[in-house]
């Protein structure tokens, strides 16, 4: 059978001019470029021959375009542009190329292609691109369907033009069959390299729209010495030569005609939105995670808890292996279950504990088969055939299903949870409620920063909240508390004391805790105890001068108090600098810049080694997990000091140079979240599938010890596992495979449980089934983490060139196998992938990944370990960022407007625009943003009288103006795991810079290519496969 994905011609067919630009405000270009060789220096544009207009580039919200002068001053250039005084060296060193093949030489000969203008407006030419399915793409402004304005070019290298003279070019996306595109023949291809220069002529490519080369907000930059062609010096030409300026007219690629994620959320929301899912049919795929959904256990486990790469898996390794598409599930095994959909069932088998298979230990389950009148059942995860115990036996019906299905949870549900009896405790004996350990570095920077005082204020109310159990009057957990700098302060705060006492320990090397009794107590119990201390604290060490800090022993306190009370648990750290005090874990600055972009970049991200590893281990196996609150002013080597957080479960948060009044308010949301959030300690989780495949591979905030077990010290409603799996034989497309996630935890009451969650995919021999099931918020959550740990072991332009090498295999392996037969100049996608090369672009422009000595290291090391915790939403939201359109929002009505393209293209200088990734929140106002609005929202005449930097709060104000506004963002923080600090962004403020790094389809300020440039780029190289 075969199937039509979505369907698009050349331009497509050739790496753009720029790949891997560098903008020139931001350091110079690093030595190599990015994801392998796609490119030589960033090329100039050619600008339009004199006489020739270009169709005028329509903004979102149907306004005019701006004034074609260049918006910002010429110390900024556009992303990619290089300034005008400085033409780009003639030779960079060119890189390996991505296949492994010599690299070009400099010169490279392209005697058998065309010039690369006349290449690329031959390609233009035969543009045709058809829609996804069979409806018409729509322009943002939800116009009719464009047409292309320019006038067909002449026919060059036997090319037939277009349309005939005098005849209009059909409309963009009228539906017509998606197996007769683009008729034309393809350009010869004369490039086995990534484009170099030929001889001293630049590369003049014609500028496309959506490529941030073009003036802001899409208008050409214009200027007097771009009128038509001349020699001098300007951006890409080299000083003295012709500039290959000339040429037929282009015709513009609109940038509305390749695949967009926003329209892709949009349709599923409408479709899919508001509906009940029912988990009732194995193998079937979910809404994405964009959309609102409800969703009703009927067999298979709820999309929250688990979601796949792909639902349908090939039957053999072989096919797997052909089309390169990972199988892995994303699985978050306590997330928060909506308050309409039904809480997980405890099931209590009383003292003979869950029924399980004898042989491979799953768990009861909707998959197994009951046989011989019910006495018996057959295990659908190795086939084993099991007694059935006395007290759990039950007739079946005349369908062989036993009568109490719908009673018993676990015959019927997806997910729910056992009692677990002591066999399952650790040495045989029940657990203890868990405690809160409280840790607060009172060295000179956080007491003179107002850190401390802060903190200690909060703590007050805050441990009124602490989890608990459902229907409990109170929480279980203990708290405890511990100052430090370069020695440790512990605190005795028993309910029968007056006056807290303090205990110090300055012998850091053999740490222990010189207190039992009364250092983890009732938070209700001794409050007044802990209120005292907590005024006390932050006068205590107000006159301090102590700046050096510990940092490893303050973690083995925490966990030797655990020991000590027999108990898991949780550290709160807040700390703010490197630890340099003589004490074991003391740590050295390593930061060297100069290593980004070489082949020992990767240390910079490896933890150094000894006491810190010992440490993980002694947290895992007490079930003590680490919180890192870091406040750090310089460098603090969160790759060594991020690591115990990063394998027990824990989280990590930054606020670089923090300041009450700027970082206050988010560091408190962050805290409280963290202290209430629902959560489990002392965890172990197991994942069983059926025969033919397995669990090869597991990535997250989590500790092996071997190839089986995933040991957390604790697990938390936002913490995601992702685990690949590999063929061991043939799978059946009857039985399917079916996978069983089972975690023993203990609970905050102290309760050891059992959670379950299962689910059952399809097989098929049919490549076109897999594509079709794919899930692309899943396959780039798998592909980030597995990037990310491959960055410690190998060098980042490898990693950058397995990645790219993957998506242009999986694409052409959908090509080959699945797509009619078409010509090889279209670049057709599986529809439930058209939108994975824009993920992926984003994906090796992440700070991580895009290896810029702007970056610092320590902001690298920490989007690292962030998203190797993240589950699928959160890293849908953070490679294509929300972009919400205000201007001209609708006050009455209660949604969110609809997001926009994440692109220069989409901003209008009379616009107000929201950017939100799930870190960071940005409220960006054009320069001729409506002064009413201005009014309603700051309560100022205009934007003239807006703070220039840094501003980071809005005023609440009486209009509906600013209630809209702030229900949005109360609506989309509530959405999110951690709180984003509002930024307000005026047009052409310095600090724009840091909003336009989140504009992801366009070139990346630190490298990276354009969406567009980056989809023509695998293009070829799918061609290169094909071939």
């Amino acid at each position: 059978m075969s199937q039509q994905g979505y369907v698009a011609t050349p331009p497509y067919s050739q790496a753009q001019a720029g790949m891997g630009g560098y903008a020139a405000g931001f350091g110079n270009p690093p030595p190599q470029s990015h994801y392998g060789a796609y490119g030589s220096p960033a090329q100039g544009y050619s600008a339009p021959p004199t006489g020739v207009l270009k169709p005028p580039a329509s903004s979102p919200s149907g306004m005019p375009p701006p004034p074609v002068s260049s918006q910002y001053g010429t110390n900024i250039q556009q992303n990619g542009a290089h300034p005008h005084s400085f033409p780009p060296p003639v030779s960079s060193s060119p890189s390996m190329s991505p296949y492994g093949q010599p690299p070009p030489s400099a010169f490279h000969s392209m005697a058998q292609a065309p010039p690369p203008t006349q290449q690329l407006t031959n390609q233009m030419s035969a543009m045709n691109i058809a829609g996804y399915g069979q409806r018409p793409v729509q322009s943002p402004s939800n116009s009719a369907p464009q047409h292309f304005q320019t006038s067909p070019p002449p026919p060059v290298m036997g090319h037939p033009p277009l349309s005939p003279p005098g005849q209009q070019p059909s409309p963009l996306g009228s539906p017509q069959p998606m197996a007769t595109m683009g008729s034309m023949p393809a350009p010869a291809m004369g490039m086995s390299g990534p484009p170099g220069p030929v001889g001293h002529q630049p590369q003049g490519y014609p500028q496309q729209p959506g490529s941030p080369m073009g003036g802001p907000y899409g208008a050409q930059m214009a200027g007097p010495q771009m009128a038509g062609p001349q020699t001098g010096t300007f951006p890409g030409g080299f000083p003295g030569g012709p500039a290959q300026m000339a040429g037929p007219p282009q015709k513009k690629l609109d940038p509305d005609s390749i695949p967009s994620t926003t329209q892709m959320i949009e349709d599923d929301q409408a479709k899919r939105g508001g509906q009940v899912y029912v988990t009732n049919i194995r193998g079937q795929v979910p809404p994405l995670v964009t959309t609102n959904f409800t969703v009703q256990d009927q067999g298979n486990a709820s999309p929250r808890f688990m979601r796949c790469t792909t639902y349908s898996f090939p039957c053999t390794a072989d096919l797997a292996k052909q089309c390169k598409v990972p199988l892995a599930a994303i699985i978050k095994p306590f997330a928060t279950v909506p308050k309409n959909e039904t809480p997980l069932y405890i099931v209590n088998h009383g003292e003979t504990g869950p029924i399980r298979c004898n042989r491979c230990k799953a768990y009861m389950c909707p998959y197994m088969q009951f046989i011989d009148g019910g006495r018996r059942f057959q295990c659908s995860f190795c086939s084993c055939v099991n007694e059935v115990p006395v007290h759990y036996f039950q007739h079946l019906d005349h369908m062989g299903r036993r009568m109490d299905l719908y009673e018993r949870p676990e015959l019927s549900l997806g997910s729910y949870e056992f009692s677990a009896t002591l066999d399952y405790c650790k040495n045989n004996k029940p657990p203890n409620p868990p405690a809160y350990i409280f840790m607060i570095d009172v060295s000179y920077n956080n007491i003179k920063s107002g850190l401390v005082r802060l903190i200690c204020e909060e703590l007050k109310t805050l441990l009124d909240r602490l989890p608990k159990e459902e229907g409990a009057e109170s929480s279980s957990i203990k708290v405890g508390f511990v100052t430090y700098n370069k020695i440790l302060h512990f605190y005795n705060v028993k309910s029968a004391l007056a006056q807290p006492q303090m205990m110090v320990v300055s012998d850091t090397a053999e740490m222990f805790v010189p207190l039992l009794d009364g250092f983890l107590v009732n938070f209700q119990e001794s409050r007044a105890v802990i209120n005292n201390l907590l005024d006390q604290i932050p006068d205590m060490f107000a006159d301090t001068n102590e700046s050096e800090t510990v940092f490893a022993p303050v973690i083995q306190a925490g966990v030797e108090a655990l020991k000590a009370a027999e108990c898991s648990g949780k550290l709160f750290i807040f700390h703010s600098s490197i630890p340099t005090a003589e004490a074991p874990g003391k740590l050295k600055n390593r930061d060297d810049r100069k290593l980004v972009g070489t082949e020992k970049e990767k240390t910079l991200f490896q933890p150094q080694r000894g006491v810190y590893e010992q440490l993980t281990k002694d947290c895992v196996a007490q079930g003590c997990c680490v919180d890192l609150f870091l406040f750090p002013n310089q460098y603090v080597d969160i790759a060594t000091i991020g690591d115990v957080p990063s394998h027990t479960g824990g989280s990590i948060y930054k606020y670089s140079n923090f300041q009450v009044e700027v970082n206050g308010q988010q560091f408190l949301s962050d805290l409280r979240r963290d202290v209430e959030k629902s959560i489990g300690f002392d965890a172990i989780m197991r994942v069983r599938t059926g025969t033919g495949f397995r669990a090869t591979d597991f990535f997250g905030a989590v500790y092996m010890n071997n190839t089986t077990d995933v040991e957390m010290a604790a697990v938390d409603c936002d913490k995601a596992v992702t685990v690949e799996f590999k063929h061991d034989d043939t799978l059946s497309e009857e039985s399917g495979a079916v996978m069983q996630c089972a975690l023993l935890y203990t609970t905050i009451g102290g309760q050891r449980r059992l959670r379950i969650h299962n689910l059952s995919l399809n097989c098929s021999s049919q490549l076109s089934e897999l594509y079709k099931s794919c899930e692309t918020d899943a396959l780039i959550n798998f592909f980030a983490k597995s990037a990310y740990r491959a960055m410690l072991n190998q060098p980042m332009k490898t990693v950058r060139e397995i990645l790219v090498n993957q998506t242009a295999h999986m694409l052409a392996c959908y090509r080959k196998n699945c797509a009619s037969p078409s010509a090889v100049s279209q670049l057709i996608l599986p529809d439930a992938m058209k939108v994975f090369p824009v993920y992926m672009n984003s994906l090796l422009k992440t700070p991580a990944l895009v290896g810029s000595t702007e970056l610092s290291t320590d902001d690298r090391a920490f989007h690292r370990f962030m998203v190797n915790a993240m589950g699928v939403e959160e890293t849908q939201v953070l490679l294509y960022p929300r972009l919400i359109p205000l201007h001209n929002m609708d006050v009455s009505s209660e949604s969110l407007p609809a997001a926009v393209r994440c692109s220069e293209e989409r901003l209008s200088e009379s616009g107000m625009f929201l950017l939100e990734n799930g870190l960071s929140m940005f409220l960006w106002l054009g320069q001729a943003c409506s002064p009413d609005l201005i009014q309603n929202l700051f309560n100022v005449p205009s934007f003239g009288h807006l703070p220039t930097e840094g501003q980071t709060s809005l005023p609440v104000l009486d209009n509906s103006h600013s209630r809209k506004l702030h229900s949005i963002i109360s609506r989309i923080s509530q959405q999110r795991a951690a709180s984003m600090k509002l930024l307000i962004v005026k047009q052409k403020d310095r600090a724009e810079m840091l909003f336009r790094q989140l504009l992801v389809e366009d070139k990346g300020l630190h490298g990276g290519a354009s969406y567009m440039d980056f989809l023509c780029y695998v293009h070829r190289e799918i061609r290169q496969l094909l071939t």
